[in-house]
């Protein structure tokens, strides 16, 4: 029987978990809460030998003390044995989501130079050097932040959702505030590619996170797209551990 590993990501906006079947993703689950109760449920369905649990977010304590006892479980911190080194001024401070993510790119890179794109609340560049040294990167306001901002910081702008269909040209307000926040984003997130490009030649370029999508048709440069690499980085870690 194959075993199962359950990988939890609770995420400043979605709370996810991943079953893993021997090393293969059988799926992803958003969950409906982060309480023991809710967390509970998902244990009695799946049965996991292991479980590992990635939060940026004050969830309850006996959801750990739930998981430890159900299962093998590794809470991801700056205390776990990782594919890679933190030699930043204070390791501690990494969020859990980014050292998943930095897994993610040594695993399906090894000995190669990772710049990893998460784009959820928050867009992280995260760069992993040939030598597997996470060096640290960038933090700037996610899509859904950049729209409520334009919201809650003027006087008449409306909140506006994301949309795939947009012109370049916005002919109403609609559609100036998405192509200014979605195409932005994009040439934002192309100027960090060339950026790092000029400091350190040629590297992989991996994208990741739930809004990702939005962004892959206007990007000009190359990159390895994967909603899923936060899980793939997490049950990497969870091998380690």
């Amino acid at each position: 029987m194959a075993a199962t590993t359950l990988c939890f990501d609770f995420g400043n906006t979605r709370q996810k978990y991943a079953v893993f079947k021997d090393d293969a993703l059988d799926a992803v689950i958003h969950l409906d809460g982060t309480d023991a109760a809710v967390i509970n449920g998902v244990m009695d369905t799946h049965q996991p030998d292991r479980t590992i649990l990635s939060s940026v977010i004050n969830h309850e304590p006996a959801v750990e003390e739930l998981l430890a006892r159900r299962s093998k479980f590794h809470r991801l911190s700056h205390l776990t044995s990782l594919p890679f080194t933190t030699p930043v001024g204070k390791p501690a401070t990494i969020g859990a989501d980014r050292l998943a993510i930095a897994a993610a790119a040594v695993n399906l890179f090894p000995g190669k130079n990772n710049l990893a794109i998460a784009l959820g609340t928050c867009i992280t560049y995260n760069f992993i050097n040939s030598n597997h040294e996470f060096l640290g990167g960038g933090i700037s306001p996610g899509m859904d932040m950049r729209f409520k901002s334009l919201k809650e910081y003027t006087a008449k702008l409306p909140l506006v959702k994301e949309d795939w269909n947009f012109p370049l040209v916005g002919y109403d307000t609609v559609t100036n505030i998405t192509s200014g926040v979605i195409l932005g984003m994009a040439k934002e997130i192309d100027g960090f590619i060339d950026a790092y490009a000029e400091r350190y030649g040629n590297f992989n370029v991996l994208l990741t996170g739930g809004n990702s999508g939005y962004f892959v048709p206007h990007l000009k440069n190359k990159i390895f797209a994967d909603q899923n690499l936060i899980f793939k980085g997490l049950y990497a870690i969870s091998e380690c551990n």
